[in-house]
């Protein structure tokens, strides 16, 4: 199994998302099919059935933040290089119509584009990953190709 980066703080977010799964919103579906439960015949009880849906759910999610976590190789955001496009890193790039944007290099399972944060797997953080301030990158996209231009690397 491929390690994959996260920061500590994205670690410690999905830690406490495994732990929210597994202390409040597993117990409480418990308590929801229990009650569920005595308002009689099964068959044709829409609150058992969404229930237990919703039971599914929840030991698919805890599943799969474990499998997350087991899968995660924490990377120190410490010494981050300013010449060059690391994981971790700040990078300000602007797109053909002076556009500028600030972006945050993540791992896929912190990425956020609300946030500015793109995960070094995506495909701008792929292009941009090694290059330094004034390198010109050419991404593929769904609405075609876009050309950027990366304008300052940083630690925050």
């Amino acid at each position: 199994m491929d390690k994959v980066p996260i920061t500590k703080e994205g670690f410690d977010k999905l830690k406490k998302e495994l732990e929210t799964v597994k202390n409040v919103f597993i117990p409480e579906n418990i308590r929801d099919i229990e009650v569920a439960r005595a308002h009689g015949d099964l068959s044709e009880n829409a609150e058992y059935a969404a229930a237990k849906e919703r039971q599914s759910y929840l030991h698919g999610k805890l599943q799969e933040l474990e499998n997350n976590l087991a899968s995660c190789n924490i990377i120190a955001l410490k010494d981050i290089p300013s010449d060059r496009v690391v994981f971790g890193c700040f990078v300000t790039i602007a797109d053909s119509e002076g556009e500028e944007i600030k972006y945050q290099l993540v791992g896929p399972f912190e990425s956020d584009i609300n946030q500015n944060k793109i995960s070094v797997t995506s495909p701008i953080g792929r292009a941009l990953v090694g290059k330094s301030i004034d390198a010109e990158i050419s991404v593929n996209t769904p609405g075609g190709t876009r050309n950027f231009q990366i304008i300052d690397i940083s630690a925050e």
